[in-house]
């Protein structure tokens, strides 16, 4: 799969499915659409050793679509699921401990970061990303207008890379497109319907392929 030109790309975060083989195709499905950056796999209420057999069954599928998978969850399963990263929810602490342990090795972002300063102490930590919004904070047609605030002082001043979260409306990723994000990560605009997250994925990347602006090399 080849990447976009240099503009803002999408990250696909997994929907909170009990069964592991609908889970599977339905994310399996939605890569097919195009381009995806990487999958985001959260825990959600899952006990341990069932994220783990859930991990294991979606981070082959994400990996040979040229996606990286990131964990939100039992870090324990990361390295026993062979994920390409873990994606921290916490706060600039627990974004350090998974530097410190994992930075050489594994991919290392995310945040909560509610305003400028929790972001700035996250960007100290010097994570590959910075995520703006909740992994489940898509609850309106489109993205939190707080954290596209947020994102583009940061994209303007910051070297870090961000993802933002989308709303409910696929239009949604132009919004964080036009902050100048590098990501934007969309959840039930891409799962919301059954059996749409193919054309969903490719209708996001086609909005995006005309009218995202382009990053300066």
């Amino acid at each position: 799969m080849t990447e976009p030109e240099n503009r803002c790309r999408l990250v696909l975060i997994v929907p909170d499915v009990a069964d592991i083989e609908e889970q599977a195709k339905i994310v399996e499905d939605a890569l097919r659409g195009g381009d995806v950056a990487s999958v985001i796999v959260p825990q959600y209420a899952l006990n341990d050793g069932d994220f783990q057999k859930h991990a294991e069954r979606l981070v082959p599928i994400i990996q040979a679509a040229a996606a990286a998978a990131l964990l939100a969850g039992d870090t324990r399963v990361i390295g026993r699921a062979k994920a390409d990263g873990v994606h921290v929810t916490g706060p600039a602490t627990e974004i350090a401990e998974a530097i410190d342990r994992y930075a050489d090795k594994l991919i290392v972002g995310g945040g909560n970061a509610a305003d400028r300063h929790h972001a700035l102490e996250i960007g100290e930590e010097r994570p590959d990303y910075i995520f703006f919004g909740k992994l489940d904070g898509d609850i309106k047609p489109e993205a939190h207008p707080k954290n596209l605030a947020l994102a583009e002082w940061w994209a303007s001043m910051i070297e870090i890379p961000c993802i933002v979260m989308g709303g409910t409306d696929p239009a949604s990723a132009l919004a964080v497109a036009e902050t100048g994000a590098e990501f934007v990560a969309m959840r039930l605009a891409v799962f919301g319907e059954a059996g749409r997250a193919p054309s969903v994925v490719t209708e996001i990347n086609a909005l995006l392929d005309e009218k995202a602006p382009r990053f300066e090399d």
